[in-house]
């Protein structure tokens, strides 16, 4: 936040000292956020009961089919507001004069806008008990009996966590590196999908301001009618036809429509068929949110050993994330024309937008595949799902303490 301030009333950066600034401010974005994905899912996990966890977990990621649409509303006011104060010509009449020096300050107004430890059974049911409003009883015994044992006491990269969990976190790892690779190719680059099909005009036909006008407003209705609606789709689904079930039907809608967009490429840039490839590519992002963008987020908080929950999630976030780099600098590449004319300057030609849609399709039906090494926690206890409960003898595994009645998830 601070960054985005000295941004906001530093207009005279040179190009370096801008990109110095810009790098510095997502590194400490991505430090931030890089800690919250894990704590927030894990600290919901384990303050809900095994009945709505689901719920619990995917609300707080849904937030952020909010936090765009409000991201898109901004853009939408501050550049109306911008283009009645500063009129520019577009750039084909005018290319200097097209970009308002005014205009700088947009793009800083939007940034600013939308930038088990304790093993205390006690202070545990305490905090469960304000925070659900209900009263919980502090079984310490059961906490000391799960933490004292040797088969719990396993490290992250001991035979016994690659024995009982190895296959779990290949596939939490795969299937958000995977989604990540498909979903943000097409959301950071929905321009260049608007222009490639004529729904957005050529920049030379738009000033500055018009332009970020005309795309936050076409990002908006996507939010709008996609994005958002997904994300609570999943809040109220989740814990109905569980993770397993959401995941494998997202992934195989979002390589559905993917085909249905890349397959007849040429049908969707006429005229008369955007509408339908707008509600075609809606869906997408739909899916992806009644899908694997959510799933992802809440099923490695639910599936590993309280000691390691968070640095799983953390490790699976991660893979996410560098999923996310490949599909930003691919499709950058990759979309490029092999016709000259239509390429972006400096780019060299890349296998066009028709085949990078396949590619992004395929991408997806990979993430079927592995999504079968994801286990269903649906109505199962974390300590069900991580094993915490169970005593090895063996090649067989005991439950010591089984109550399988009950709709409580012990904090550990």
């Amino acid at each position: 936040m601070v960054l985005h301030f000295v941004e906001l009333l530093q207009a005279n950066f040179s190009l370096v000292g801008l990109g110095t600034k810009w790098e510095e401010k997502k590194f400490w974005l991505g430090f931030g956020i890089g800690g919250d994905y894990p704590l927030s899912a894990t600290i919901m996990s384990e303050y809900a009961n095994k009945k709505t966890r689901g719920a619990f977990i995917a609300s707080v990621f849904a937030m952020q089919g909010f936090g765009i649409l409000a991201g898109g509303i901004v853009s939408l006011v501050v550049s109306t507001a911008f283009d009645h104060a500063y009129k520019a010509p577009p750039y084909k009449v005018n290319a200097a004069a097209s970009l308002v020096p005014e205009a700088d300050y947009v793009w800083r107004i939007i940034l600013m806008y939308t930038a088990l430890v304790a093993k205390n059974a006690k202070q545990a049911a305490q905090d469960m008990s304000n925070v659900l409003q209900v009263d919980i009883e502090a079984e310490q015994e059961k906490v000391d009996n799960i933490t004292v044992r040797d088969q719990n006491n396993f490290g992250l990269f001991s035979k016994q966590f690659l024995k009982r969990h190895g296959l779990h976190l290949l596939g939490t790892t795969s299937t958000w590196f995977l989604l990540d690779i498909a979903y943000y190719s097409s959301n950071l680059f929905q321009k260049d999908i608007y222009s490639s099909i004529g729904w957005l005009p050529p920049a030379a036909d738009m000033n500055a301001i018009h332009e970020v006008f005309k795309v936050a407003r076409a990002t908006t209705l996507i939010a709008l009618c996609g994005t958002v609606p997904g994300y609570w789709f999943t809040v109220a689904f989740i814990d109905v036809v569980g993770r397993f079930a959401i995941q494998l039907m997202g992934f195989f809608f979002m390589t559905v429509f993917m085909f249905a967009l890349a397959l007849p490429y040429d049908h969707w840039t006429k005229k008369e068929n955007r509408v339908g490839f707008l509600v075609m590519y809606a869906l997408t992002f739909f899916f992806a949110n009644f899908g694997p963008n959510s799933t992802t987020f809440v099923v490695p908080a639910e599936i590993f050993p309280a000691r390691l929950r968070s640095t799983c999630h953390g490790i699976s976030s991660a893979a996410g994330k560098a999923g996310a780099i490949i599909g930003a600098f691919g499709f950058l590449y990759a979309s490029q024309s092999k016709d000259p004319k239509k390429r972006d300057a400096g780019y060299p030609a890349g296998i066009g937008m028709k085949n990078t849609l396949i590619v992004l399709a395929v991408v997806n039906c990979l993430g079927i595949f592995f999504t079968f090494l994801v286990p269903e926690a649906n109505g199962k206890s974390l300590e069900e799902m991580s094993g915490e409960n169970e005593e090895d003898e063996g090649d067989d595994a005991v439950v010591v303490d089984p109550q399988v009645s009950s709709n409580r998830t012990l904090p550990v």
